[in-house]
């Protein structure tokens, strides 16, 4: 999970505020807590899923996909790692 936060959670945050989908407006705050709004949630929603089915070149294999399948087939590696069917395994890295 954490190879994939930077490159898919980190980057919709700061596009959705960079892009004024989110704006410090849409945070309620109080001395206990800091609270985002409905409609800022799903803008923020909606940069996620966007960003999940961007499509991306696999480094090991190649082809394009989205970060959806990006991490499913990074999935079945560490499951195939764990089980002895591949000798190591090497996480997804910006460039």
């Amino acid at each position: 999970m954490e190879p994939f936060r930077p490159l898919i959670v980190d980057s919709a945050v700061l596009t959705a505020v960079n892009t004024g989908m989110v704006k410090a407006r849409d945070f309620t705050r109080s001395h206990a807590r800091c609270m985002l709004n409905a409609a800022a949630r799903k803008a923020l929603i909606r940069a996620y899923e966007s960003r999940m089915d961007q499509l991306v070149t696999h480094p090991l294999f190649e082809y394009r996909c989205s970060w959806r399948s990006m991490i499913r087939i990074q999935a079945r590696l560490v499951s195939r790692w764990l089980r002895g069917g591949v000798p190591r395994y090497e996480n997804i890295v910006n460039r």
